[in-house]
Parts: structure tokens; sequence; C-alpha cells
């Protein structure tokens, strides 16, 4: 089991927790109440910081929820937070893009978390040829 050291900024949010057999993705929550006007782009504190294990990233997206409730996106689709970030003050945050008038109160569950090890050492051989099944070039369906 890998142990992550973690920082809480506030009492406003519940602590983090890990829900064994449900799902390996953990929700984050807004750690202070937050008011967007439509149009308006915000880094949402999420109030924690984390030294994750070297070789280790974390990948921050919404919740299946977070647009359908507040209207919210998170600007860059999938966030990345690498090891190197784990100083005393690099808090968390959502970059988000308000498409209604909204406010979003303390402890709102708005986004999720999992680590991934990093990607090992690749190489790229060129060739001319591939010879897996050709499936039409776009998607899993190859229909446009």
């Amino acid at each position: 089991m890998q142990q992550i050291k973690i920082k809480y900024f506030t009492d406003a949010i519940d602590k983090l927790e890990y829900i064994d057999g449900k799902s390996d993705w953990i929700d984050l929550r807004i750690s202070e109440t937050v008011s967007l006007k439509k149009g308006e782009f915000k880094l949402l504190p999420l109030g924690v910081a984390m030294q994750l294990p070297k070789g280790y990233e974390a990948h921050v997206v919404p919740r299946s929820s977070t647009f359908k409730t507040w209207g919210i996106i998170q600007t860059n689709s999938c966030g990345i937070i690498d090891e190197t970030y784990c100083g005393d003050n690099d808090m968390w945050m959502f970059p988000a893009y308000a498409t209604k008038d909204v406010t979003i109160e303390a402890n709102s569950r708005i986004c999720q978390f999992r680590i991934f090890e990093h990607q090992p050492t690749i190489s790229f051989e060129e060739v001319n040829v591939l010879e897996g099944e050709d499936r039409g070039g776009f998607g899993s369906t190859g229909k446009q």
C-alpha cells in the first residue's frame, strides 16, 4: 500500500478517504465558498497539498456530476500534478470556467483524482507499414 503525506489548509472540508472496493478515484472538495459569474475563470482551492511517492503523478478530473450541478468546466481537461509539486504551500487547485452564474459551497465535491506511475522511458522505431488491423482511421469505429 502506498502512503501519501497530506496537509490540510482548512477544517472546512472533510478528510480524504480511499473507499476500497468502490472506486480507486478519490473525491476532492472545494475548500471555501466561491461565486463565479458566467464566463469567469478562477482557480478553485481544494484545501490540500500532498507529497506523492517518487515516480508517481496525480491525474485530477471533474466528477461526472460537476458540470450538471454547477455548470463549470475544468479548463485543462485533466490536471497533472507530479511528485515535485509537494511544498508546504503547494495547495492543489481546480481551474474552473463558469458557463452560468454559480455559487459553490465549501466542502462540495467538485473533482476527483487518482495516482499513476510515470510513463517508462520509451523509444520510437520508424516503419513504413504497421502490422495491426486497419480500423478506418477514426476513433474506435472507423466512422466519421
